[in-house]
């Protein structure tokens, strides 16, 4: 059973910064293909954040560009760093990512069940 957790969420001030991580874990030999961050304000669409792939090819979504970097490491961790936060950027955060077990040759999508972040004075 894949389990992705995402935390690192919480209040903090507008020009504040935090940062998410998430982490990927399975019952058998894995690894990941690609990470990627989504959120979804209230009353909003799910939108998508910012990707990594195995290689550390990093893509943003415009408005996040100079203010997130997304990272990952060996240890089937993904990490968001956002810096300069808004009011608008609050939200929960999704993590999804790309798993593929040892035993198959193509890699599957799961998701974390969120963490929220809270920007405010």
């Amino acid at each position: 059973q894949v389990h992705l957790v995402e935390s690192g969420g919480g209040l903090v001030q507008p020009g504040g910064s935090l940062r998410l991580s998430c982490t990927a874990s399975a019952g058998s030999l894995f690894s990941m293909n690609s990470w990627a961050w989504y959120r979804q304000a209230t009353g909003k669409e799910r939108e998508w954040v910012a990707r990594i792939t195995a290689g550390g090819i990093t893509d943003y979504a415009a408005q996040m560009k100079d203010r997130f970097t997304v990272s990952s490491d060996d240890s089937n961790t993904a990490y968001q760093q956002m810096d300069d936060l808004k009011a608008e950027d609050t939200a929960v955060y999704y993590c999804r990512g790309n798993l593929r077990f040892d035993t198959v040759l193509s890699g599957e999508d799961y998701w974390g069940k969120g963490t929220l972040v809270t920007v405010s004075s």
